[in-house]
C-alpha cells in the first residue's frame, strides 16, 4: 500500500494537454490535514487557483479545482491524481481531469514535486 503525505510539498506542471491552462510556470503549494488535501496555485496562465480533495489510502487524490486565468475568466473542473514515487523519493502525479466549465473537455497532465 502506498501512503503519500502531500503536506508542504510544492509541485510544478511538467506536461499538460493542449486544452489545459497550467504550464511549467505554474506552482502548486499543497497542504494536508488527515485525508483532506488542498493547494493554492498560480503562474503562467493562472492568476490564482485553488484545489481541494480527498486522499485515498493508496495516495490517489479525488479533487475539485477552480482558477482565474490571465483573461480574468473563472474556470472549474474535477481531477483524479495517481501518485508515482520517483527514485529520488519525490512524488509525480499523473492526472486525468475534466473541465466543469467552458467546453467540458477532458485532458491529462503530469505534475512533479520540486
Amino acid at each position: 500500500m502506498l501512503m503519500v503525505n502531500y503536506h508542504n510539498k510544492v509541485f510544478q506542471t511538467i506536461e499538460n494537454s493542449n486544452n489545459g491552462e497550467t504550464s511549467s510556470s505554474t506552482k502548486f503549494h499543497y497542504r494536508q490535514v488527515g485525508q483532506i488535501v488542498f493547494a493554492d496555485y498560480q503562474g503562467g496562465n493562472i492568476q490564482y487557483g485553488h484545489l481541494i480533495g480527498v486522499v485515498s489510502e493508496y495516495g490517489t487524490i479525488d479533487m475539485r479545482y477552480h482558477q482565474i486565468n490571465t483573461d480574468g475568466k473563472l474556470m472549474t473542473g474535477t481531477c483524479e491524481s495517481i501518485p508515482e514515487i520517483l527514485p529520488n523519493g519525490k512524488v509525480r502525479l499523473h492526472e486525468s481531469w475534466q473541465w466543469t466549465s467552458g467546453d467540458l473537455s477532458k485532458g491529462k497532465s503530469i505534475v512533479e514535486e520540486i
